[in-house]
């Protein structure tokens, strides 16, 4: 009997609280952990659905069902060399790459409002999309800060009036459910420095 069923490759997972993998588990094995403020799960609970599995975007979660399963699953996340900046492979005002950074209005509040670090929203719409390889990636707009990126595409005129946005794409970056800053219009790779200053100055208030 494998002990622990469920391994988490934390090089890949956000560790966040609103993890879909939580909803997803019909026992509670899979569960946040307050007072270690990290996801956790309960061997005496999981019934070995996979449900958790099968909801994780980036493939963070794994369920074995077998010693050797385990040890299989085990080794080849202690040998994983990536890391969470390694899937920010989508670009600032470009069409959306990765499906795992793409979310909707329907998750906004839980993904970004109740994130449990700072987050950062690109809005956008199918005319404000730019070449791909003119635009700046992610990864290096948010090198070394622990924060989490989703985009969302939207049209809402109540949502955009919200938060005073008036021109695509739109950067909105949230702590503790509060917009904190915002960044409007598109910037390509020519104008990267003054687009990392910029998120350097929001995020550092």
């Amino acid at each position: 009997m494998v002990l622990v069923p469920v391994l988490i490759n934390f090089k890949i997972c956000d560790n966040a609280q609103e993890c879909y993998g939580i909803e997803a588990c019909p026992t509670g094995a899979f569960h946040w952990d307050a007072k270690n403020k990290a996801i956790a799960v309960d061997e005496s609970k999981c019934i070995l659905c996979g449900k958790c599995q099968d909801v994780c975007a980036v493939g963070a979660i794994k369920v074995a069902k077998t010693k050797e399963e385990y040890d299989r699953i085990k080794k080849e996340i202690d040998e994983d060399p990536r890391k969470i900046s390694d899937l920010f492979v989508d670009r600032y005002g470009a069409e959306p790459i990765h499906p795992a950074y793409l979310t909707s209005e329907k998750n906004f509040t839980r993904e970004i409002l109740e994130s449990t670090k700072p987050a950062a929203v690109e809005l956008f719409n199918d005319d404000s999309i730019q070449c791909l390889v003119s635009s700046i990636p992610i990864k290096e707009l948010f090198r070394g800060l622990d924060i989490k990126y989703r985009k969302m595409g939207t049209e809402d005129e109540a949502f955009l009036k919200k938060y005073g946005v008036k021109k695509f794409p739109s950067l909105l970056f949230f702590k503790d459910g509060k917009l904190i800053g915002k960044i409007e219009g598109y910037y390509d790779v020519d104008k990267k420095k003054k687009m990392l200053m910029r998120v350097n100055r929001i995020l550092t208030k």
